[in-house]
């Protein structure tokens, strides 16, 4: 019979097996502190992360220094444990060593970790602002297939409609929206919807704007309000564009607060000048 080894961290209710041998899953696998910075500080987007850790999208205030001490721990053996300890770090608001740690981890081929840094350096928090290293960054990510590398570096160029190469940017964003990354399915959107990069396509459009508002994608919401209004690419409907807009709207966005209004004052009196008169509007 293979010997067996038991490791109880009891402040955490968690115990670790590890077996000897063949046929160990990748949880049991891994150091009591790896799995303990999972467990805390993993990112739910990172391509790094075991299919079997969940993640969180931002770490728990009560949870920060207890990651901060596990992550560092596994971070010298585990990229994605570096990159967690700059998330670690990141929640403390520590943002010079969050810039730290995202460096070691990018050093080291992780793709999320570059998206971060790049962001970094683009708002010069924690380092100093410097665009090029940003966009650098992105394309690093962006050609290893992380889509966040791929929207960030079609944003940096007023978006993938008006990027410099927009058959590649095409392509990438579609690599981007296939992992569901909502800015990249607003960015092809609007490539699709402009016909940049390849033909103009209002139903994909619609789709991708529709695909990006379910994830709360402000802009997106706008856009898909905007082409359920007109009919565009689809059936028009009136009350699907008012509920958009009203998502959008609750997010900030202007465009969309303005299209609300619209909505309340559809008929417009003119004088035979073409002057407006008034606007008659509904509640």
């Amino acid at each position: 019979m293979k010997p067996v080894a038991v490791l109880t961290v009891c402040s955490f209710g968690l115990v670790l097996v590890a077996l000897s041998g063949a046929g160990r899953s990748p949880a049991l696998a891994q150091s009591a502190d790896l799995v303990l910075c999972d467990r805390l500080a993993a990112d739910p987007a990172d391509p790094d992360k075991p299919a079997d850790v969940k993640g969180t999208l931002e770490i728990a205030p009560s949870d920060i220094a207890t990651a901060i001490k596990f992550c560092k721990v596994a971070a010298p053996a585990s990229r994605r444990a570096l990159y967690e300890l700059g998330r670690a770090y990141a929640a403390n608001h520590q943002m010079s060593e969050a810039a730290g740690a995202y460096r070691k981890a990018a050093d080291k081929g992780s793709t999320s970790a570059m998206v971060e840094l790049g962001t970094l350096l683009m708002n010069g928090t924690g380092v100093p602002r410097d665009e090029e290293k940003a966009r650098k960054l992105f394309e690093r990510a962006a050609n290893a297939g992380n889509p966040r590398g791929v929207a960030n570096l079609a944003g940096l160029s007023g978006g993938g409609a008006t990027s410099s190469d927009p058959e590649r940017a095409r392509a990438m964003l579609m690599k981007g929206a296939e992992a569901n990354s909502a800015e990249a399915e607003y960015q092809l959107g609007l490539m699709y919807a402009e016909g940049a990069g390849g033909p103009k396509d209002d139903v994909a459009a619609r789709a991708m704007f529709e695909r990006a508002a379910a994830q709360g994608h402000p802009e997106a919401l706008d856009w898909a309000g905007s082409f359920a209004e007109q009919g565009r690419g689809g059936p028009q409907d009136k009350a699907a564009a008012k509920a958009y807009y009203e998502k959008a709207a609750a997010l900030g966005n202007e465009d969309a607060k303005a299209a609300l209004e619209r909505l309340k004052c559809p008929l417009v009196m003119k004088s035979k000048k073409g002057e407006i008169l008034t606007h008659l509007c509904f509640d």
